[in-house]
């Protein structure tokens, strides 16, 4: 073989590992860029859910329990309690 030949040789295999980093590097970069959006939908949902949690704080604020003495309902199938304040309540 002659000195042309080794060299074409040599270059061939740096071309076919050059091309295998080339391909590695465009992948990773592809990840990247799908691992960004998932994380960027990841914190919109995060974002909501804390939206959510604050309308249910806020729901639950207004809820009053019941004292002793008021009616609860007068529709059938709910409960009505009607006893005297500090009056105990035996079931």
């Amino acid at each position: 073989m002659d000195q042309q030949t080794e060299y074409a040789d040599a270059m061939l295999w740096v071309l076919v590992f050059d091309t295998i980093a080339m391909a590695g590097l465009v992948m990773v970069v592809c990840y990247g860029v799908w691992l960004a959006h998932k994380v960027a939908d990841l914190m919109s949902e995060v974002t909501v859910l804390g939206e959510r949690a604050g309308q249910l704080a806020e729901l639950v604020a207004e809820i009053q329990p019941p004292r002793a003495g008021w009616e609860l309902a007068d529709s059938p199938g709910l409960l009505t309690v009607k006893a005297e304040p500090g009056a105990r309540i035996s079931t």
